[in-house]
């Protein structure tokens, strides 16, 4: 069993970045404000969110194609995740993220989210779906 202590997972896009994070019993997985991609000070706010958080794993969303293979977001995903490394003291843990986005636009429509406004939440509830999945990796 892993240790006790919050995570944080990162759905990484070109334009905006999903943010989640779960509480310190790894129970509750919730969505925080996205990032902007191109911000100047990306690794600064990323800095701020893991002092805040003071996370004990971080995951990120790996794309991949529904064969499992990999697609051409995947070298962005892993280019940001080998980023992090270089920046933040933390165990960053790449995680499937396939048909996330799609359950995130599902829960989003039921509960009653036009598409117009999902966009500004989508990120952040598909990042909700890569710490719950890695969650369950870890058997919590």
């Amino acid at each position: 069993m892993s240790r006790l202590g919050r995570r944080l997972a990162f759905d990484y896009g070109d334009v905006r970045i999903g943010v989640a994070v779960c509480d310190i019993d790894a129970i509750l997985s919730s969505p925080l404000e996205p990032l902007k991609s191109k911000h100047p000070a990306l690794m600064d706010q990323i800095k701020a969110l893991i002092k805040e958080y003071e996370p004990v794993r971080i995951y990120v969303g790996q794309p991949l194609n529904l064969s499992g293979e990999p697609s051409t977001s995947s070298a962005k995903a892993n280019a940001f995740a080998a980023e992090l490394r270089s920046n933040v003291d933390c165990d960053i843990v790449m995680i499937d993220e396939r048909l996330t986005t799609v359950s995130a636009s599902a829960l989003l429509s039921q509960a009653g989210i036009n598409a117009k406004d999902q966009k500004k939440l989508i990120d952040s509830v598909a990042a909700v779906a890569i710490l719950e999945r890695g969650l369950a990796r870890e058997g919590r």
